[in-house]
């Protein structure tokens, strides 16, 4: 990793800060899927020792985003499309089953924890803040699962989220208008509180097509 990266500007001493640069740099796509991390340059580019970084790569390993090699170093994790095509077509089953779930409380108690999202998701789309929008648009769709009094589907999501972070980190960045992607939840938010759970389905399909386009049979 010989390139100069824009965290250079971040200049942070704490572990905390460090992960935070490191993150958005993997988030954001400066640092791609399967990039070493070398120790020595980030920590020169950065002016820190090597102990705040090291705690730093370490919560990113707890996160799912890197992992470290015995012997060779810490890398970017990589998600493979077959993986992302694979999670997609079992959420189209599921999801729209915990939105029918969990919509008492959504159209209830935690309507503003709802609103709150979308507002988010907006605001970090508007802005152009992919590791926010990645943050805003996976928090929507936890709140299906964390709602719907189901441990299973709660489960199933907790499994899920790494992998899909690291796709939305490719993914919003193929968005010319991020604003699209906040417009497309709202409208998933409407279909799941108005009880349209055939449209909250197809609405899924729609946005997914890239993801499972990917899962094709393996060539004989």
């Amino acid at each position: 990793m010989d390139r100069k990266f824009k965290w250079q500007e971040q200049r942070t001493t704490t572990p905390d800060g460090v992960y935070r640069v490191l993150r958005t740099a993997i988030l954001d796509g400066t640092v791609p899927a399967g990039e070493q991390l070398r120790e020595t340059h980030i920590a020169a580019d950065l002016g820190i020792s090597r102990s705040p970084l090291r705690e730093a790569l370490t919560k990113l390993e707890e996160e799912g985003l890197v992992v470290k090699v015995p012997y060779r170093g810490s890398f970017v994790v990589e998600v493979s499309a077959r993986d992302v095509a694979e999670i997609a077509s079992i959420r189209i089953l599921v999801e729209p089953y915990a939105a029918e779930l969990s919509a008492p409380t959504l159209r209830g108690s935690e309507r503003p924890r709802l609103k709150q999202t979308i507002e988010e998701l907006y605001r970090a789309t508007d802005m152009n803040d992919i590791p926010a929008s990645i943050d805003a648009h996976l928090r929507f769709h936890r709140l299906f699962y964390e709602f719907s009094g189901n441990a299973a589907l709660q489960s199933l999501w907790n499994s899920w989220e790494t992998k899909l972070r690291l796709y939305l980190a490719v993914d919003h960045r193929t968005y010319s208008d991020l604003h699209t992607i906040a417009v497309e939840h709202d409208k998933l938010a409407g279909l799941a509180l108005d009880g349209d759970i055939d449209g909250f389905r197809q609405e899924l399909v729609s946005q997914f097509h890239d993801a499972l386009s990917a899962q094709t049979p393996d060539p004989a």
